[in-house]
């Protein structure tokens, strides 16, 4: 029997329900989904320019764990562009997250996971932040 999945740790879903290639075919049914945890990775690292280890500490989740996310990720990515298939995404194994906070420097919205003792922004690492009224 496996061991269950932990929920990975996702501070906000997507802003968007997936990504249709533009000027392909309209007969294709294909699509690829990517999960939130997954969309979470790439949104951490490449966009926020987090190391796997910064990154996985505020998904609540290992760094090799982080490291299989984020690949799966990448390769699904990759498909949908070489392919020129949708890419839709679903919920998956993600668990949003509710305390949100603000840094009072850079003006970052985040969260802060248990499995992180100190209290400060994940970009600028100023400790002036306040926790957000939602």
């Amino acid at each position: 029997m496996s061991r269950p999945k932990t929920l990975r740790k996702v501070v906000a879903p997507p802003n968007f329900k997936g990504y249709k290639p533009y000027g392909t075919h309209a007969g294709t049914m294909d699509s690829v989904e990517l999960l939130y945890e997954e969309y979470e990775a790439i949104k951490l690292a490449d966009y926020d320019l987090m190391n796997h280890l910064e990154a996985s500490k505020l998904m609540g989740i290992s760094r090799p764990t982080f490291a299989r996310i984020y690949e799966t990720a990448r390769r699904k990515i990759a498909k949908a562009f070489v392919e020129a298939i949708e890419i839709k995404t679903v919920y998956g194994d993600a668990l949003l997250d509710k305390h949100w906070y603000v840094c009072d420097d850079c003006q970052t919205r985040f969260t802060i996971p248990k499995t992180i003792e100190q209290h400060q922004c994940p970009l600028c690492k100023s400790e002036q932040i306040e926790l957000l009224n939602t």
